[in-house]
């Protein structure tokens, strides 16, 4: 199926659109917190796979030029003008969208969030990128696979009180919990306040406390990249191993240096594609967005809606030294 690509100015905002010229499409707009984000760019493209994919599918990638509230209400706002017929977004503000997005919805469109939701009211649906749960498991099990003979472990939070670090965390506390792992023993959580500074330093005394320490895990893209700079600068590199979750971008030196073997992120790509292909099924009518129902991912999988009509991707993508240079490239 041949693709054009054409530019629209959208006010304080730039529109992208694949379109088959083949037959009419329904457009579907992706709205992201800002433009200019290698993330949003990365869901951008599997936006883009899921179009080609399902053949009768326009997208139109926008978002303002500063990630505000008022900045995404002007583009919907615009979006409703055009009659699209959905739009998808990662929100800036949970609450300060949702009039406009009933306004959109009372015209016929259909409204997906993804990535960041808004509230119940002003949407059908929520696809968010992982589970708390999916998160934990993931943390604990890169863990394992740098130590897996088993040891001490370490968790390198951002601040004290960051709601979803700390949920994780005890998230990662309750498999740990498990037989399966009764070989790996948590000794200490430490906090970097998400400042480079500080989570380094921090990372310096886990190896000055713990001279067993296996492996640091950093829930945090600021704490990860930090430890494992503090690795290599401590000359710890093969003895202690850092994991978390991080940006390919920023970890591709780490891992080449043999500081990190793997960390985790969500595959904005994967989100994309996703997004789409759940709005394509609203918009043919196949799926109404009740609590209990199926969705369907394409290539990704199937999810099921919980009773706030939200669902999880899936667990958080893993980078190594397999994949790390060709996504570092994108985000």
């Amino acid at each position: 199926m041949k693709h054009t690509a054409r530019h629209i100015l959208l006010g304080m905002s730039l529109a992208v659109t694949a379109v088959s010229p083949a037959f009419a499409a329904d457009k579907i707009a992706l709205v992201v917190k800002s433009l200019g984000s290698g993330f949003f760019d990365a869901a951008h493209q599997g936006a883009l796979d899921a179009a080609k994919e399902l053949k009768d599918v326009e997208i139109i990638y926008t978002g303002p030029a500063k990630a505000t509230a008022e900045g995404q209400i002007e583009v919907i706002n615009s979006l409703i003008a055009q009659n699209v017929k959905a739009i998808i977004i990662s929100a800036n503000d949970p609450d300060a969208l949702v009039p406009v997005t009933q306004k959109a919805m009372k015209r016929g469109i259909k409204v997906i969030t993804f990535d960041s939701a808004i509230r119940p009211d002003g949407r059908l649906m929520h696809l968010a990128p992982s589970s708390n749960a999916l998160i934990g498991e993931k943390l604990v099990r890169m863990a394992r696979d740098v130590a897996p003979q088993g040891g001490e472990i370490a968790v390198l939070s951002a601040t004290a009180q960051a709601t979803n670090q700390n949920i994780w965390i005890g998230e990662m506390k309750k498999v740990l919990a498990t037989p399966a792992y009764a070989n790996i023993k948590l000794v200490s959580v430490v906090y970097g306040d998400d400042q480079t500074d500080k989570s380094y330093r921090e990372a310096q005394g886990l190896f000055k406390s713990f001279p067993n320490l296996k492996a640091v895990v950093a829930p945090t893209t600021v704490g990860v990249a930090a430890a494992a700079k503090a690795v290599q600068d401590d000359k710890k590199v093969g003895s202690v191993f850092v994991t978390g979750l991080g940006l390919p971008s920023e970890m591709a030196g780490h891992v080449k240096n043999g500081a990190v073997k793997n960390f985790a992120i969500w595959n904005p790509i994967d989100l994309g594609y996703s997004a789409v292909y759940v709005a394509h099924q609203f918009v043919k009518g196949t799926v109404k967005g009740v609590a209990g129902e199926t969705v369907s991912l394409g290539r990704v999988g199937k999810v099921k809606l919980d009773a706030q009509k939200e669902a999880a991707m899936s667990e958080p993508f893993t980078y190594d030294a397999s994949n790390v240079e060709r996504f570092a490239k994108i985000f």
